[in-house]
């Protein structure tokens, strides 16, 4: 746990202003996006305090995994069940703005600004999915 972390903060229902999602996963938490790039933008964070998506290795490939099944079940759980048309990824250091591993899920992707669509451009050099 790390006190100045916002998402660490977020985990451990330290800051009011954030409301948790149901998620499935014990290990895991998920909420709205404060600046949403697609009509559903959501975090998906691990509650232990991880460093960016730079820290991962191969032992963290089920993490990952399962952050993704919590993605996909948050957006059914919203009455998204366009599943071909989501986008999930990480933006790679420096250009991710909270030190604490957390994947974005955003959907429908068709839906997606033309800023948004840069921002979360897939395999960029910012965002990798």
């Amino acid at each position: 746990y790390d006190g100045k972390c916002v998402f660490c903060r977020i985990a451990r229902r330290e800051e009011p202003g954030t409301a948790l999602l149901p998620c499935e996963d014990e290990d895991l938490v998920c909420f709205r996006d404060i600046k949403p790039g697609a009509p559903h933008h959501y975090l998906v964070v691990p509650v232990k305090h991880m460093g960016n998506c730079k820290t991962l290795k191969a032992e963290h490939i089920p993490l990952v995994k399962r952050m993704m099944e919590v993605g996909k079940a948050v957006l059914q759980k919203n009455n998204f069940s366009d599943m071909n048309d989501v986008r999930m990824g990480f933006h790679w250091p420096p250009f991710c703005s909270i030190a604490h591993l957390h994947l974005h899920v955003l959907a429908p992707a068709s839906q997606l600004g033309f800023f948004s669509r840069l921002y979360y451009r897939v395999n960029s050099y910012w965002f990798i999915t």
